[in-house]
């Protein structure tokens, strides 16, 4: 999986609020792929410009499972903005990652 890092247009007149995601899987499953390229494609839509994910893969670094209290994967951690939340899954229901991250839709 790749890590891409959305950066914000100068033409902004105010600084936005930057989305710290952190991505908790194990391995690329077919899950933790797809809940990768949905929280990706969420992001995109979402907060274009604002958000940084950072995937954990925790069969590589198995310690911070416990330190992040992470029971389930693929998880997805809000760190920034505060406070920090937590979805369990593969992210494909969208109203259920809305409101996991606190988010309204622009309607």
């Amino acid at each position: 999986m790749k890590i891409k890092t959305a950066k914000r247009s100068a033409s902004q007149s105010k600084p936005a609020k930057l989305w710290q995601l952190r991505l908790y899987v194990m391995d690329q499953t077919p899950k933790s792929v797809t809940a990768f390229a949905n929280l990706k494609s969420f992001c995109e839509s979402h907060l274009k410009g604002r958000y940084r994910i950072t995937v954990v893969d925790l069969q590589k670094q198995p310690q911070l499972a416990k330190g992040n209290q992470i029971l389930a994967i693929p998880t997805v951690v809000r760190k920034l903005p505060q406070p920090v939340r937590t979805i369990i899954g593969d992210l494909s229901d969208l109203e259920r990652v809305l409101v996991g991250l606190d988010l309204r839709s622009a309607d």
